[in-house]
């Protein structure tokens, strides 16, 4: 892990008697984007907040951008990105008044917030107070907000959750540009769809513990089912039926309904990370 942009090694973390992250490893590189995959509870968030500073280490070792963690806080505070799932937004300043705000904060004077909003497309909305903006908008002014700085490292915490297509949309794509350019993110969220198509990595916690840690593709591959979804006709109306591709005799049963005629459609489906997470978990994210 010597070359890890992050290092965390046999983390733990409790809230009085309620263990919340008990004995978590794992590393990033330059540009990773790691997807933690947790029901609520399982001790994301937690994570989260201890590797930018917000809670303190209790047992473990992290390491971040070659600094100890417990060492040289502010420093590495410096070079990351923070954007939580709540919004706390200055509702009474601009959009422009908010982000040169924080810009100071990190002793960076004569802020041209005008490329952070153009990114987000707020650009227009600079000059109108937080408080007249929609969820969507809130959420693309904080993540706007969390690059003020360039950070070497992002952690993002549910950073599309409940936003229309659009504004997921428009975030999704910050992100890959910002992995694109080296920048190392930490993301959770509740959509695996998302977490499949922008993670390059998949650690799944449950119970403050992480099951399985490796590419969506090789997670699918090793825990997932693959399957054939068939449309059989029965009289007047047409039934649905899936077959798992490993049972024994399925063959032979597919090709009974093909040769009695009775057979609408039929496709192969891939597994995918939610049959992943259900089955290492034993519950849905949602």
């Amino acid at each position: 892990m010597s070359n890890s942009i992050v290092s965390v090694k046999n983390l733990y973390y409790s809230y009085d008697d309620n263990v919340a992250v008990n004995d978590v490893s794992f590393s990033l590189s330059s540009g990773e984007v790691l997807g933690l995959l947790g029901p609520n509870g399982a001790g994301k968030t937690t994570v989260i907040r201890i590797l930018s500073g917000q809670l303190e280490i209790q047992k473990g070792c992290v390491n971040i951008l070659g600094e100890k963690f417990t060492k040289n806080v502010s420093k590495i505070q410096d070079r990351i990105g923070v954007c939580f799932e709540e919004k706390n937004l200055y509702e009474n300043m601009t959009a422009h008044e908010n982000l040169d705000f924080f810009a100071k904060l990190f002793g960076i004077r004569n802020c041209d917030t005008s490329v952070l909003l153009e990114r987000v497309d707020l650009l227009e909305r600079k000059n109108d107070f937080v408080s007249t903006y929609s969820k969507g908008m809130r959420q693309r002014l904080m993540i706007a907000r969390s690059l003020i700085n360039n950070p070497d490292i992002l952690f993002l915490d549910e950073p599309t959750g409940g936003l229309d297509p659009a504004s997921s949309k428009a975030i999704r794509e910050i992100i890959k540009e910002e992995a694109s350019n080296g920048t190392t993110i930490f993301l959770t969220t509740h959509d695996m769809t998302e977490a499949d198509h922008l993670s390059d990595n998949v650690a799944i916690i449950n119970e403050g513990e992480i099951v399985a840690l490796d590419t969506p593709e090789n997670l699918k591959v090793q825990h997932g089912q693959k399957s054939l979804r068939v449309r059989v006709r029965k009289g007047e109306d047409i039934n649905t039926e899936r077959f798992e591709l490993d049972k024994k005799n399925v063959g032979e049963k597919i090709k009974k309904l093909i040769d009695s005629q009775k057979l609408v459609t039929m496709r192969t489906e891939e597994a995918n990370l939610e049959d992943v997470f259900i089955k290492l978990t034993g519950r849905s994210l949602n």
